[in-house]
């Protein structure tokens, strides 16, 4: 059994002092997916028993991926097919051999697409070219890793709610970002039987979320508000595997690393 999570930190020096590395030495996973690093490399905490592979890009104080692993990768790759976005740290992938699986393991932070409930054509054409330019290279990718006899598993936070099951009031928020048709649109276009699998909702088909993210401020998260906008998406013979996926959603406000929680999966050898 391996244990992967993805969890968008929204800065990694803050999600350290607010007890991520507890979190990392109780859940003992094998891999976890970064996102919003926010920090120069020189400035990341030491995160002892893992192997820190990071993108950080080339704005400062912004996005930032990384993965951290228990083996150091055979092979790492960065970028969206050399694309305009690859100065912004949005997407990594590593090559690893875990419990006699061969992975490619990507880790992703999709543009928000301007502030929830609010679409502006600005920041929201940004994210429209984003995902653009990032549908073919997942395509490419996971049929290069299939051929190679890898399974392909790309997580983090791809900031769409996909269907109603994703958001606690879908209905109030028809015409907000991260809702909005065309997003949805473009996330089931990466998802099929044969391609990538939506591996919580795999595990746990027709249920109200579990949400990963959370607006701060204590009524959203008490009373559980929230949307499902971090993804374990998976090649079908890794997503066939996952034996449990859950949310680590905090015990109270006070407790929280983040403004997202962790989605951590289990997959069986």
């Amino acid at each position: 059994m391996i244990r992967i999570a993805t969890f968008n930190a929204n800065g990694i020096r803050a999600a350290m002092r607010r007890g991520f590395g507890d979190w990392l030495l109780g859940r003992s996973c094998d891999v976890v997916a970064i996102q919003e690093m926010r920090c120069a490399v020189a400035d990341v905490p030491e995160i002892p028993g893992y192997h820190l592979t990071y993108e950080p890009g080339s704005l400062p104080g912004r996005n930032g991926v990384a993965v951290l692993s228990r083996m150091q990768p055979l092979a790492v790759r960065t970028g969206i097919g050399r694309s305009a976005f690859d100065h912004e740290g949005r997407y990594l992938e590593v090559d690893l051999d875990l419990d006699g699986w061969r992975l490619t393991v990507a880790s992703l932070y999709v543009p928000k697409g301007g502030r929830t409930g609010d679409p502006d054509p600005v920041p929201y054409a940004h994210k429209l070219r984003f995902m653009r330019a990032l549908r073919p290279y997942l395509v490419e990718t996971r049929r290069r890793a299939i051929a190679s006899g890898r399974e392909y598993l790309v997580m983090g936070d791809v900031n769409i709610a996909h269907t109603r099951l994703d958001l606690r009031n879908a209905t109030a928020n028809n015409r907000a970002v991260g809702f909005l048709p065309s997003e949805r649109e473009w996330l089931g276009s990466l998802l099929g039987p044969r391609t990538l699998i939506d591996v919580m909702r795999r595990v746990h088909p027709g249920v109200q979320g579990p949400y990963s993210w959370w607006r701060w401020g204590p009524g959203p998260f008490d009373n559980d508000v929230g949307w499902r906008i971090d993804y374990h998406l998976a090649t079908p013979g890794l997503a066939r595997a996952a034996t449990t996926a859950v949310t680590d959603r905090e015990r109270d406000y006070a407790s929280r690393m983040s403004d997202h929680a962790p989605v951590v999966v289990e997959y069986g050898s």
